[in-house]
């Protein structure tokens, strides 16, 4: 893990102000609860994914720096230029891409922040399943966990490839942080399991209670 090569963290903090200008003037971008974010310590945000917006969305609203981890295919380019260069991370989602997570664990290692979008894919935005990844890293690393429920980067009716109207409110919703804890006698296989179902849980209830206190965030008004 401490061989792993992490992003330079100055990367993250300088790509930051960019999502915020977009955010601000394209869209009308809302981050809810910053405060629950740790601004020290190795820390994971895990979000929803519905739309090719989402990831954008966080790192440009979160309260600190964050390098996500996205897929390779996104790493051509110019966009692959301008992601690899403010501290994103790729990805091969068709394999255990163990120099990925080992590179996220290596910023978490140095008191940095991770994003994740555990689903792995764009879906409905509810959280019916996880990939193992996010909750290995958080094992390893003893990182914080911090929710986050995105909405307004899909309409309902749109495709995951549809992209909001200008102007639109679009929501990014911070969590409470919280730990993964296991029962340390349980099978490896079992403790990642477990771990994942309890991440599993705490995002999709977390969607569910923003989507009913914030009601739609799709008006452009």
């Amino acid at each position: 893990m401490s061989q792993a090569v992490a992003p330079h963290p100055n990367r993250a903090r300088i790509g930051r102000p960019i999502g915020k200008v977009i955010f601000s003037t394209l869209y009308r971008g809302l981050a809810l609860h910053p405060e629950r974010v740790p601004l020290t310590g190795p820390v994971i945000l895990v979000a929803n994914h519905a739309a090719f917006l989402d990831g954008p969305l966080v790192f440009g609203l979160a309260p600190r720096a964050v390098s996500f981890l996205v897929k390779q295919e996104a790493f051509s380019g110019f966009w692959g230029w301008t992601i690899r260069n403010v501290g994103q991370i790729p990805i091969d989602r068709s394999v255990g891409d163990r120099a990925a997570l080992a590179s996220a664990s290596a910023v978490l290692e140095g008191g940095g922040a991770v994003g994740i979008f555990p689903e792995g894919n764009r879906g409905d935005g509810e959280v019916h399943q996880v990939n193992h990844g996010a909750a290995w890293i958080a094992l390893r690393t003893d990182a914080q966990i911090v929710p986050v429920a995105v909405s307004g980067t899909r309409i309902p009716g749109a495709t995951k490839d549809d992209w909001p109207a200008f102007r639109s409110r679009l929501v990014v919703d911070f969590g409470d942080p919280f730990r993964l804890v296991v029962d340390p006698s349980a099978p490896g296989r079992d403790r990642l399991r477990l771990a994942s179902d309890h991440l599993r849980d705490a995002l999709a209830s977390h969607v569910r209670r923003s989507r009913v206190e914030n009601g739609s965030s799709t008006d452009v008004h």
